[in-house]
């Protein structure tokens, strides 16, 4: 068969650190290896730099359509495309995958899409061009959701959680070798994304991902991750949900890699500050990887009370303790904080005073919301009054705050001068342009440039609306009862 897949444009990256992110689909790069295994014809296509939709249509006149669903923010970017596809190509089956499809599929299950990847895309995507080539129903198909000609969603048993990740050894990434220089993170250009494991045991309250791979973490084999380290260019973004997870098979992967004399100008991970601070020599034996080493913290709270709430499983003395490890081995310290509507100007000063203490300067927050998938969405979902998904990036009000929105906005945006973002507070341009290669200067500039409005609370209040929730998220709630 021939497949076209699809990395739509996301309307709404404009807050928080999104301007900084321009990462390659990987995960679509995976499904283009395994069906190219399978002897199928696949075009990628990341729509945020190719061509319109309508000429790679015309061009390959595919016989399926797959477009990547992974944040829900891009619900309706998602949705929009899948309209124009079927516009095109009327009989041509549309199929939506990525996380956010898998973790929520009922608003992508309109007229316009075929079916909803629930299971991984490399597993699920073959077995569905099998069953197309053959005739056989998607009912048939393993962890495939749809809507049948009756009108009734159809939801078949999956597998999600059991396939293994060698099974695919090596993505394709010469389908995005073209938009290669576009890839960005931070003020790295360009980025290779690598995937050394999947999933999280966590259980944090606001996170979709340990409910959707059920608190499990499967492992590519140290064989393959080190292929692909070595395949990759000398800036690298780990995009696994939690690195040195298992430390025994980090330590190995580790010393393999070193062995090897694969070493890279910059590397970042994701991590916790528990596991950080109770593993300091497995950091001592990754550290020589990389002239700069990153790690990405979830700190989410500065007081325990606030971190029990999130169901985050430490504590604030274990936070300093993994910074005071992750600084004295020479990681450089990057985090997140969650931001609660019912907080008081009391909880803003808490996080003002933890991150000056801490010196946390170099971090992020983000307003707590209800994620598509998880138990706290069903929770929160009678309150939500979101006029689109795009208000789901995790920096607008979906309810009133306890403050009013113009004071917490007023406080949200303190609390972001404080970071290194601020070219007229805590770093300024000049600081900048000291640390990035001058070919990165355009792109670290425009980004720098659009986060400037997140310490501005006109920029929020502009958008914030107490209106009643759109019909389309009534529609949802009501299908879920």
């Amino acid at each position: 068969m021939k497949v076209l897949l699809l990395r739509p444009v996301a309307g709404n990256e404009r807050f928080g650190l999104g301007p900084f992110f321009r990462i390659e689909p990987l995960g679509m790069e995976y499904i283009a290896s395994a069906l190219e295994a399978r002897g199928h014809r696949v075009v990628l296509t990341d729509l945020r730099f190719g061509r319109p939709v309508e000429s790679e249509m015309r061009s390959l006149r595919p016989d399926l359509v797959g477009i990547a669903a992974m944040h829900a923010l891009e619900t309706d970017d998602v949705l929009a495309l899948a309209a124009r596809v079927r516009a095109e190509a009327p009989l041509v089956p549309v199929i939506i995958g990525g996380h956010t499809a898998a973790a929520y599929p009922d608003p992508f299950l309109s007229a316009d899409v075929t079916a909803v990847v629930l299971d991984d895309g490399e597993l699920a995507l073959p077995r569905i061009c099998q069953a197309l080539e053959r005739g056989e129903p998607l009912a048939d198909v393993p962890g495939v959701a749809f809507v049948d000609r009756h009108g009734q969603v159809v939801r078949s048993e999956g597998d999600t959680g059991s396939f293994v990740l060698d099974t695919v050894p090596q993505p394709a990434r010469h389908h995005v070798d073209r938009w290669r220089r576009h890839y960005a993170c931070l003020a790295h250009r360009p980025t290779w994304l690598v995937e050394t494991a999947r999933g999280c045991p966590f259980r944090c309250s606001f996170c979709s991902i340990w409910q959707l791979h059920a608190r499990v973490v499967r492992e590519r084999s140290i064989e393959p991750v080190c292929q692909d380290m070595a395949s990759v260019g000398a800036d690298v973004f780990v995009a696994d949900d939690l690195f040195w997870h298992h430390p025994s098979r980090s330590l190995e992967l580790a010393h393999e890699l070193l062995r090897r004399g694969v070493r890279k100008r910059w590397i970042l991970v994701q991590s916790r500050v528990d596991l950080v601070a109770r593993h300091a020599g497995l950091l001592e034996a990754w550290r020589p990887l990389a002239d700069s080493f990153d790690i990405f913290f979830g700190l989410e709270a500065a007081t325990d009370a606030a971190l029990a709430g999130l169901t985050k499983d430490a504590t604030v003395h274990q936070t300093a303790q993994g910074i005071d490890v992750a600084r004295r081995l020479g990681y450089g310290v990057t985090g997140n904080f969650v931001i609660d509507p019912a907080w008081t100007e009391r909880d803003f000063e808490n996080i003002w005073a933890f991150v000056d203490r801490h010196q946390l300067f170099q971090a992020g927050f983000t307003i707590l919301t209800p994620l598509p998938g998880t138990a706290y969405y069903d929770q929160m979902r009678p309150i939500l009054r979101a006029r689109h998904w795009a208000d789901f990036d995790m920096h607008h009000l979906l309810w009133e705050p306890a403050l009013g929105a113009e004071r917490f906005f007023e406080l949200y945006c303190e609390t972001w001068r404080r970071s290194v973002l601020n070219l007229k507070g805590r770093k300024r341009l000049s600081q900048w342009l000291r640390e990035v290669d001058v070919r990165n200067l355009p792109f670290l500039l425009r980004a720098l440039r659009r986060t400037q409005r997140m310490m501005d609370p006109s920029h929020y209040l502009h958008e914030y609306s107490l209106a009643p929730a759109a019909d389309m998220l009534l529609a949802y709630n009501r299908r879920a009862g």
